[in-house]
């Protein structure tokens, strides 16, 4: 067990008296990490929560011993206690506020991941992050932007198999050139719209990570729909830019280096819009349009 004394502190401008109530709770060990530049803590109310959370950290994560963290995690194991017929939820809190509560201890850990990656994106200090799907192709990336379910999965494990390198099927990372880095995950695949998701490894799909930062050779935004014709048309660089400033998570927080970062991609790069079909038709198309020195 840790000295809780020395669990670090959350950021004072994210201190409210919600905060406080929490922390009268009992909270016997913790950690901090830090990614792309952010900071972030995590307290739990049980130790074997510990590895489970660790091996949900962002792919890139370093342990830190920072005093003062920007955003907090605070896990609470849930179950039946001895001597009660009584379950009670596991429940995640990001500052104060609830952020997950189930009787899956898994269900919270997804929350978690989800959640601790989100932080990263809406805070890195010298990154912008955008919604989308990621690959490589002879030397430029392929933007995919989209939310939760667009099917930008699929599409990016179609253009997978068909040859082109992961980076990412959640986030671009953009620096300030406009270059895209990394963000590689297992994909996170459904069977069906009310699926549960479930990770697939690049390797599964024969694929593989690429590694080094590319410029945008174009941006493809695409939303599934059962029969769907592909049909694309060319977007203007200010329409452009309002579709991918819409799916960049710190719009709000970053706003000028934000539209700075997506001025450069929509003015080296064109943007394309279409319904799609099938994944794996879509893919040879935006693969074609590459070719063709889009």
């Amino acid at each position: 067990m840790s000295d809780v004394s020395t669990l670090p502190r959350l950021a004072s401008q994210a201190l409210t008296p919600c905060w406080d109530n929490l922390n009268k709770l009992t909270w016997i060990d913790g950690f901090a990490f830090t990614s792309y530049g952010v900071t972030l803590g995590v307290r739990v109310s049980d130790p074997a929560l510990l590895p489970m959370l660790r091996s949900r950290l962002p792919r890139d994560a370093e342990p830190s011993d920072a005093d003062v963290v920007e955003r907090y995690f605070s896990m609470i194991l849930g179950g039946t206690r001895p001597g009660s017929r009584i379950r009670a939820f596991n429940m995640l809190y990001l500052d104060h506020s609830q952020a997950a509560r189930s009787h899956r201890v898994d269900d919270v850990l997804d929350a978690f991941e989800s959640w601790s990656q989100l932080s990263v994106a809406e805070f890195a200090p010298t990154r912008i992050f955008v919604h989308a799907g990621v690959v490589g192709w002879k030397g430029r990336a392929i933007l995919i932007p989209g939310k939760t379910q667009s099917g930008k999965s699929s599409l990016v494990a179609a253009l997978v198999k068909a040859g082109a390198s992961y980076y990412s099927d959640e986030f671009a990372v953009l620096d300030e050139t406009g270059r895209v880095h990394p963000f590689a995950k297992p994909l996170s695949m459904r069977a069906s719209p009310t699926a549960r998701q479930h990770n697939v490894a690049v390797e599964d799909l024969g694929g593989h990570v690429g590694e080094e930062p590319l410029p945008v050779g174009l941006v493809v935004m695409s939303q599934y729909k059962a029969g769907a014709r592909w049909q694309p048309q060319t977007l203007s660089p200010g329409l452009g830019l309002l579709e991918l400033l819409a799916n960049t998570v710190s719009a709000r927080r970053a706003a000028e280096r934000a539209l700075a970062t997506l001025e450069g991609v929509v003015s080296n790069a064109p943007v394309i819009k279409s319904e799609r079909g099938e994944a794996k038709m879509a893919a040879a198309r935006i693969l074609q349009v590459m070719e063709a020195g889009a």
